[in-house]
């Protein structure tokens, strides 16, 4: 997988950005809903944590992919 993310130019800065990007979205994504008077908090908190759990995948690929361009240097 990771040789084709780096066939595919993916680089490790990528999936850092994509990583805090998340963080961030899981943010946005918990505040727009609390705004929204449908939603409670526990759906909140429930958009808040699933976009959330994204940030240690990315942070993970990009620590491999890390890993990969050292070893290629």
């Amino acid at each position: 997988m990771l040789e084709k993310l780096q066939e595919m130019g993916v680089k490790s800065e990528y999936a850092y950005m994509a990583g805090f990007g998340s963080i961030g979205l899981s943010f946005a994504s918990w505040a727009l809903s609390r705004v929204n008077p449908r939603h409670d908090r526990a759906q909140s908190d429930r958009w808040g944590i699933f976009v959330g759990h994204w940030a240690p995948t990315f942070f993970a690929i990009g620590i491999a992919l890390r890993l990969e361009e050292k070893k290629g240097h």
